[in-house]
């Protein structure tokens, strides 16, 4: 049986309180990081402009932001990845992006 799909009015009825919740706890975690000691060298760490870029794509128009979010967050294939199993490098264990920086 098809249903029909929610107007925007009533997805930010149902999804406000809970989008609201989630940039809450976004915030609350970037001050946390702001206050802490050392918060100033992590300005160019490649997690926190991974962050700043996220921001970015949801205050963007389109309808693709959670795609790109994941393809922000994902890690790009790595063709000898079976190899850092088999090693006793931590940075080669963990695969991704952090592999692919330590090589």
């Amino acid at each position: 049986m098809p249903t029909n799909p929610l107007t925007a009015a009533e997805v930010l009825d149902r999804m406000f309180l809970d989008v609201r919740c989630r940039l809450l706890d976004v915030a609350a975690t970037l001050d946390r990081l702001h206050r802490s000691p050392g918060a100033e060298g992590l300005a160019n760490e490649r997690r926190m402009q991974q962050i700043r870029e996220a921001i970015d794509i949801l205050n963007s128009p389109g309808i693709d932001r959670a795609e790109r979010l994941q393809m922000l967050f994902s890690d790009s294939y790595i063709p000898h990845w079976i190899q850092g199993l088999k090693t006793n490098d931590p940075a080669a264990q963990l695969g991704g992006k952090a592999f692919q920086e330590s090589v």
